[in-house]
């Protein structure tokens, strides 16, 4: 039996492209003088409770000194963005109604407020994509379980039927064993014992022999800050301290290491391959290597779960990315980077396609 349970909330935003603020907002629009049209937004908590309204001015279609109505094709992308808004506030709101009535105790935390270790806890419960569970994963050790609840997942017919407008892909979810179609039997399965959370590894990062405080779940990217810019690096594989493959001399966009887990996101779209779920070991991927001769073939490899990858920097300046560009390291000029499966793994529960 569960004590306490936290609940993690993705807060869906829409961006006005005028404000620097992103707020979750509800649109509400009317013609005004001039054809224009003005856009109300009605700013709310989880609950519901705290309310405010903010007049957002209308955003400027195309460049040009005067404001523009909306046009029907952005008018069809507000409709889309305020249904995916209303479809996962929703979802929190009957999560939140099946935790109310189970014998737990849960306390509801917003995305952006976790700032601090998660502990004392017996579960999390992510409601929103991948993305609020890899953020979870950030603040937990190996510990706590965790379910993922996908609140607005991809439809395949909208997709179909909106593909010559605009990308009408939602959320992909896939570590998201739920949904609000079956998270309370999820949950119970959970409560009664009948579900086991699956071990997946995360990787640790050492910059000059100091151990980086986040673990990645999905992957991470070595590389220059500017997109643009040229990433120059070494790596070589290594076992007990002892190289297992020749030193990489690299010109590049930069490298990128993924899990098991990541291997179906970035690192499957640049040309890897899909590894096994349960696999301890690393993926990596030099990125458009720039004339790698005879070290082609070193460019794309694994590096076992025993082994760790052994990389010096040589550009004036670099980072390192975790789980996307919302975590970041800063390295500078010779610094030492290893990379290993040597981290706590994290307790998730899967769906059953996943761990198949």
């Amino acid at each position: 039996m569960l004590g306490l349970v936290t609940v993690l909330i993705q807060w869906r935003a829409i961006v006005n492209s005028v404000g620097s603020r992103a707020l979750p907002i509800e649109l509400h629009r009317e013609e005004a003088e001039g054809g224009r049209t003005a856009v109300t937004c009605s700013e709310s908590d989880v609950d519901g409770k705290a309310e405010a309204s903010v007049a957002v001015e209308t955003f400027r279609c195309f460049p040009g000194p005067s404001l523009r109505p909306f046009s029907d094709h952005q008018s069809s992308v507000l409709d889309y963005l305020d249904s995916r808004r209303k479809v996962h506030k929703d979802a929190i709101r009957f999560c939140q109604s099946i935790l109310q009535r189970k014998p737990i105790d849960w306390e509801p935390v917003l995305r952006h407020d976790l700032s601090r270790p998660i502990q004392n806890v017996d579960l999390v419960v992510t409601i929103g994509g991948d993305g609020t569970l890899l953020q979870a994963s950030h603040f937990m050790d190996d510990s706590i379980p965790v379910l993922g609840v996908n609140s607005d997942p991809t439809q395949a017919k909208e997709v179909e039927d909106l593909n010559d407008a605009f990308d009408a892909t939602r959320s992909t979810g896939y570590l998201c064993a739920a949904n609000v179609n079956n998270f309370e039997q999820m949950l119970d399965d959970i409560l009664e014992d009948r579900s086991v959370p699956s071990k997946l590894m995360r990787i640790a990062i050492c910059v000059n022999s100091r151990l980086m405080p986040k673990y990645a779940l999905n992957d991470i990217l070595v590389s220059h800050p500017c997109p643009a810019a040229v990433s120059r690096f070494s790596f070589r594989i290594k076992k007990d301290d002892q190289p297992c493959s020749p030193l990489v001399n690299c010109r590049s966009s930069g490298l990128r290491v993924s899990t098991a887990a990541g291997s179906t996101a970035a690192m499957l779209s640049a040309g890897g391959f899909r590894m096994p779920i349960s696999s301890q070991d690393l993926q990596y991927m030099v990125r458009e290597p720039i004339s790698p001769g005879a070290a082609s073939s070193l460019m794309h490899g694994v590096v076992k779960s025993d082994q760790v990858m052994d990389a010096a920097w040589f550009c004036k300046e670099g980072m390192i990315y975790i789980d996307g560009s919302h975590v970041r390291y800063s390295i500078e000029h010779g610094d030492n980077i290893v990379i290993s499966s040597k981290a706590p793994a994290l307790r998730v529960y899967l769906s059953s396609h996943v761990l198949s």
